[in-house]
């Protein structure tokens, strides 16, 4: 059995999503590749570590991006930060667990009123059922959309771990899921990496969503089941 948990949700982001109010969630990061293109979501947890899923690590991220909302105004010499990454060691796919992965800043940023970290959990946090927590991102906002170049977030509904179980099997039957389709859906989406945010804490990683069946709970990875591999990896400051 998976030593990890994950949280999950019923309702569909693109019913819900708005627009990021400018002075709101500055810890909000946009990983990107050797493009400058948007591949996956993450958030800064200190002036030099940035949080993701481990699967991103296969769209060859190098960047991120900190200090805009707007991913049509960002301004290379001062919001772009290259990375090294710290995937965690015993990631082998969305659908075993641990898609965590640090990202080590080049340069710690300067914190002001446009760039702040978000706080994660000291140790083990136990989300209430029915948990009104937020998901926040530049996905898309519905299936075969376009990614938004504003940031946009969901407020969502958490289920308990015996319908996360459940309903976890019956996502293969319905949807055919394999690894390899895990990777291309969620590279296109965008949202992967990203926080859910329960009250002012960073309690999940996006991991993966379906978009097959609305009725098909999204994914997000436990935060507070890797708090001392996150403090290892920000004492030592390597992977």
């Amino acid at each position: 059995m998976a030593t990890w948990w994950v949280l999950m949700l019923f309702l569909v982001l693109a019913v819900l999503r708005q627009k990021v109010p400018d002075r709101l969630m500055l810890y909000v990061a946009s990983v990107q590749n050797n493009k400058g293109q948007h591949m996956c979501g993450g958030f800064l947890i200190s002036e030099d570590f940035v949080v993701t899923a481990a699967h991103c690590d296969k769209l060859n991220p190098i960047s991120v991006v900190l200090g805009t909302h707007n991913l049509e105004k960002v301004d290379d010499g001062t919001m772009r930060y290259n990375v090294t990454r710290c995937k965690h060691p015993d990631f082998n796919s969305v659908a075993s667990g641990n898609d965590i992965m640090l990202l080590k800043l080049s340069k710690k940023v300067q914190l002001n009123n446009k760039v702040q970290p978000i706080q994660i959990p000291k140790g083990e946090m136990k989300v209430k059922d029915k948990a009104k927590c937020r998901v926040v991102g530049w996905g898309y906002t519905r299936a075969g959309g376009k990614v938004s170049n504003v940031l946009e977030m969901a407020e969502v509904t958490l289920t308990n771990r015996k319908e996360c179980a459940y309903v976890s099997k019956s996502i293969s039957a319905k949807c055919c899921i394999t690894d390899k389709t895990y990777q291309a859906l969620l590279s296109s989406q965008g949202d992967s990496g990203g926080p859910l945010v329960c009250g002012a804490t960073a309690a999940g990683i996006v991991s993966f969503n379906r978009e097959c069946d609305p009725n098909i709970p999204n994914v997000y990875t436990d935060v507070s089941k890797y708090v001392s591999w996150i403090k290892k990896i920000r004492t030592q400051k390597q992977c």
